[in-house]
């Protein structure tokens, strides 16, 4: 078992700022991440709308904290963040599906770094074909293979299982981490808890 499961949509900027930090985690650590691709919209849909009401209705201090906490994080790490995309919030399932087709070749993480950085640090629309064929040129991936590949009904079938898994599992949201299997963390801001997690683990 890995000692930290992710489930990670590319849509979400926290989960921007968590991918980047649970790879300088691994790195410290020399942990072991699974990287599980979701749809978090489906997330949402199914057991957590109050996300969309508080888009639909929005709290003006809140929202811009959350600006302000962006652009925080964004300089902690040392990464480009584009605080609210033109597009917002963007369909990802291409995306997340490539993430899918893509980990058996050792591609996942940089092909979800570079759709996070197209998206969050460039404003670009991770749904529209030509972006993806971007992204794939950055990552080493045939761009051709790659959209006929998401369109694989066993890849389509394994985002639907990943993403109800983490709702059986009691999530609500991106990014939610789990340590040890049972153990679950949601949230960038989590991230010391988990560091501790597992240290205690490994003890």
């Amino acid at each position: 078992m890995s000692d930290i499961e992710c489930f990670f949509d590319c849509s979400s900027p926290w989960t921007y700022f968590a991918f980047h930090n649970l790879l300088l985690m691994q790195k410290e650590l020399g942990i072991d991440i699974a990287w599980r691709p979701i749809l978090v919209g489906g997330v949402f849909n199914a057991v957590n709308p109050s996300v969309h009401n508080s888009r639909e209705k929005p709290v003006p201090a809140k929202t811009a904290y959350n600006k302000k906490d962006q652009q925080d994080w964004a300089r902690h790490l040392g990464i480009r963040m584009h605080y609210r995309p033109t597009v917002f919030p963007v369909n990802s399932v291409r995306a997340m599906r490539g993430c899918i087709l893509l980990e058996p070749e050792g591609k996942l993480v940089p092909f979800a770094l570079a759709t996070f950085e197209a998206y969050w640090g460039d404003d670009k629309d991770i749904s529209q074909v030509p972006v993806l064929r971007e992204i794939c040129g950055k990552v080493g991936v045939d761009a051709d293979r790659f959209l006929a590949g998401i369109e694989q009904q066993e890849i389509k079938d394994r985002l639907r299982a990943i993403t109800q898994e983490l709702i059986d599992r009691g999530g609500f949201g991106s990014p939610t981490m789990f340590v040890g299997g049972d153990d679950m963390y949601f949230g960038n801001d989590r991230m010391p808890l988990i560091r501790e997690a597992v240290r205690r683990r490994r003890a």
